[in-house]
């Protein structure tokens, strides 16, 4: 009995340690340098839908056979179907002043629209492009505006550059679906 205490004590450490080792890499916010006119003072940016591989916390790219590869040392610093909400909702209100959040929502009154966005795909390539694609959908209470709209982006980064390029391409990408958001799905 003490053996086996022992032995599944040792197990734990082994799988703490290895939880520990990980390295964690954040998405930084790059600057915005436009200004979008949107129809809504208030949005709601609702449910973000990721690929199983992206709402990973491994950070996943594609290899040149399209094979996707991932390492359980690389991680993402945050959840990431939590931090693209959290990315999108925040470029969003930077790009068009208007007060933003992700759900739930948190002030009294409703919010003017609600956005949900479903990737279908968001990926660094072998091939040095970061892409997404999906879909978009717009809410309106009143519903004579909603719309919804498709959406398929890619920036560059160098394969080479490791997680930290990967961090940084994705912040690229979700800075340029909330401006062609801003610009297709809120006007």
């Amino acid at each position: 009995m003490y053996g086996m205490k022992s032995g599944l004590a040792l197990a734990m450490a082994g799988v703490l340690a290895a939880c520990g080792s990980a390295d964690r890499y954040p998405v930084a916010s790059p600057p915005v340098t436009e200004e979008v006119r949107i129809a809504f003072n208030t949005v709601e940016v609702r449910d973000v839908s990721l690929p199983a591989y992206a709402a990973s916390d491994e950070i996943h790219r594609q290899d040149a056979t399209g094979k996707l590869v991932s390492d359980g040392s690389v991680l993402w610093a945050d959840s990431p179907e939590r931090a693209v909400a959290l990315e999108l909702s925040r470029n969003l209100a930077r790009l068009t002043r208007a007060r933003v959040a992700s759900e739930p929502w948190p002030f009294e009154a409703f919010p003017d629209a609600r956005l949900e966005v479903r990737f279908e795909s968001l990926i660094a390539g072998a091939d040095g492009q970061f892409r997404a694609s999906g879909q978009y959908f717009v809410g309106v209470p009143d519903g004579r505006r909603e719309r919804s709209g498709l959406f398929d982006l890619a920036v560059p980064f160098n394969p080479q550059g490791g997680p930290q390029a990967i961090a940084q391409a994705r912040g690229q990408v979700i800075l340029d679906l909330a401006s062609f958001i801003a610009r297709n799905g809120l006007r």
